[in-house]
């Protein structure tokens, strides 16, 4: 049928179908979480194992800016867009790297015309637009990823934003993409908790990844996101804090042996 390869003809019961296969396309992508605390935002994914023989990817050096040099030509998951504005994202790696070179150079254009940082807002709603014109536009298809973006908005307070292939984007407090999004979803909810500081949500954030991540505590990035500053977290810093996190449990579950017997 042609409404199952056109992207400009309806279904029969209302859906453009091939924006629901790039929805699909989120769904299998990896793990990505996002948590929004009262000092900073947080963003935590799962990390791609990388092949024996693969050369190993490119550091980070000195300076928000060094970030653009060749991040969006490896498999990172995080992407810096300006300075203090950090995007996550579950799907197509090859379609985040058009769309996000177009969101940096608008960021760039932004900050050259008003002499200052893009807001997370602006910025979410321009991801959005271009998502929404690939959706009824002739000879091409919507793009197959869904962006977590954290940063500052209009208003000069934290938020996290989330776009949908279909155009739609939205502010949250906290939010998983990719596969087991549901699982990590109802953890988020049973653990987000108001007013959190930046330690207690960077630890929410990276235990969630860690409750569906199956290659262990070293396959999981993050990076934290403050009015003032933007820190990508080293992998051992990570494992040790997921290692701490998993002896308070263990520690918790003997405790409540003993009772229940």
């Amino acid at each position: 049928m042609s409404y199952d390869r056109a992207i400009t003809v309806f279904s029969p019961d209302g859906h453009l179908l091939q924006v629901e296969y790039a929805i699909e396309a989120v769904r299998r992508g990896g793990c990505v979480v996002g948590v929004r605390g009262r000092d900073a935002v947080v963003l935590a994914v799962e990390r791609k194992a990388a092949a024996k023989l693969q050369e190993p990817r490119r550091g980070f050096r000195s300076g928000w800016w060094r970030h653009f040099a060749g991040i969006l030509w490896t498999s990172r998951k995080l992407v810096l867009l300006d300075e203090g504005l950090c995007c996550a994202f579950a799907g197509l790696h090859a379609d985040a790297r058009v769309l996000l070179a177009k969101a940096q150079l608008e960021g760039q254009s932004y900050r050259l015309n008003n002499d200052t940082a893009p807001t997370a807002d602006y910025m979410a709603r321009y991801i959005a637009q271009v998502q929404q014109k690939y959706t009824h536009r002739g000879g091409v298809r919507p793009f197959g990823l869904s962006v977590l973006l954290a940063g500052v908005d209009l208003e000069g307070n934290l938020a996290l934003y989330q776009t949908e292939p279909s155009g739609i984007f939205a502010k949250w407090k906290a939010q998983a993409l990719g596969k087991n999004a549901k699982t990590v979803q109802e953890y988020l909810e049973k653990n987000y908790k108001e007013d959190m500081n930046e330690e207690d949500t960077f630890l929410l954030a990276i235990s969630a990844v860690a409750e569906v991540v199956e290659a262990g505590k070293r396959n999981v990035e993050c990076v934290i996101i403050t009015k003032t500053n933007t820190e990508f977290v080293s992998p051992d810093k990570i494992a040790q804090e997921l290692e701490k996190l998993e002896a308070q449990k263990k520690s918790a579950e003997e405790e409540v042996k003993p009772g229940d017997s």
